[in-house]
């Protein structure tokens, strides 16, 4: 080998050193600055982000971004109150919510997803929602430092210790009656009580999934032969939601009912209807998640909101909407029928359901 060939290759592997000293230098330095800032940018580093000034780094983000758009199933009148209250504590970041139903909901966000027209920011809806969404990858999982506030059941987990929702509100069904009608003697403490003689001819059921998933909650606890005795209890149908068959009771048309949420009631006795809510021995739960769409354009501001409904003062404005919170503790126990399997599962259940719903009631 030439001396002029040696030289020449002795100065290649001498620049390919220094081209490789340099680049350690960048990754070191890089990596040192990450350690000593602990600044998070990619949403998915801003949504694990855990650190003292979370909030703050949160807030200044969201107040770039402007405003969020927010997806819910929350009816207007509550995510009117609850965007204006979270506009107020954090100036300069304004909420856009689009409201609809469940089942129009999980369309239009799949919809928008796969033509990639990322509109959504934050989501509030009910399980069977976040199911699909979680299923169709459409969750950005995220850490709050209200999480340890929630029991593990309400939280839906994710790796590395984050959560694709927390559950934010929830509302629950049992007994209700019209005390008007109804004796102490007569009022059932649990399903047993059902079949109490004196409440033939006196029981109504919702005939939509509310009126259904109270039947699954009896067949959970007593099986679907004891459903099928309240046959003879001449049980009417109403083909109306639970909400709706509490106006009936407050009314007396229908003197009581094993499917009324605890709010409804409560909102109706406030105006001075005679009505009285009664735990069962579980009680369905139909809740609402708070989580972050995967694909957010401001997730600062998702984050930042989604961490305001797991506050002490954003469960304390849900429950001034009288809707009842994972965190506390009512003196009854909650089921979730959503979680007792899959979303496919849950969906042939509560067709079961329905079935014997109509086969033990008449119209």
């Amino acid at each position: 080998m030439s001396t002029e060939l040696e030289a020449l290759l002795k100065e290649k592997e001498l620049d390919l050193k220094i081209l490789t000293a340099a680049l350690l230098f960048v990754c070191l330095t890089n990596s040192t600055a990450w350690t000593q800032s602990g600044t998070p940018s990619s949403p998915r580093e801003i949504a694990a982000y855990g650190g003292p000034d979370r909030e703050r780094l949160l807030f200044e983000g969201a107040k770039r971004e402007g405003k969020l758009v927010w997806y819910t199933t929350l009816a207007a009148v509550q995510n009117k109150q609850i965007a204006a209250t979270f506009e107020a504590k954090y100036p300069g970041v304004r909420v856009e919510a689009y409201r609809a139903g469940s089942s129009a909901l999980v369309q239009r966000l799949i919809n928008e997803a796969q033509a990639r027209r990322h509109i959504a920011d934050a989501i509030e809806t009910t399980l069977p929602g976040l199911l699909t969404f979680r299923d169709n990858q459409l969750l950005l999982p995220y850490a709050s430092p209200y999480l340890a506030a929630f029991p593990e059941e309400s939280r839906e987990k994710a790796a590395g210790n984050l959560v694709y929702w927390t559950i934010d509100r929830e509302s629950y069904i049992g007994f209700a009656y019209n005390k008007n009608l109804l004796s102490a003697g007569e009022v059932p403490e649990n399903f047993d009580g059902l079949l109490k003689p004196a409440l033939r001819d006196k029981l109504g059921l919702a005939g939509d999934d509310t009126g259904a998933r109270s039947i699954g909650a009896m067949i959970k606890v007593k099986g679907e032969e004891f459903v099928r005795k309240l046959k003879g209890q001449n049980i009417k149908a109403y083909p109306m939601a639970g909400s709706a068959l509490t106006q009936l009771v407050a009314s007396g048309e229908v003197p009581a009912s094993p499917s009324q949420f605890y709010s409804a009631t409560h909102v109706a006795a406030k105006k001075g209807a005679p009505v009285v809510w009664v735990p069962m021995n579980i009680n369905v739960v139909g809740a609402g998640g708070a989580a972050v769409y995967a694909n957010a354009q401001r997730p600062h501001a998702a984050l930042l909101f989604t961490n305001f409904l797991l506050s002490p003062e954003g469960q304390k404005l849900l429950e001034d909407l009288d809707f009842g919170s994972a965190g506390k503790d009512y003196g009854f126990r909650r089921w979730y029928p959503e979680k007792e399997g899959t979303l496919a599962q849950y969906e042939q259940a509560l067709e079961r359901w329905h079935k014997l719903l109509q086969e033990i009631t008449f119209k």
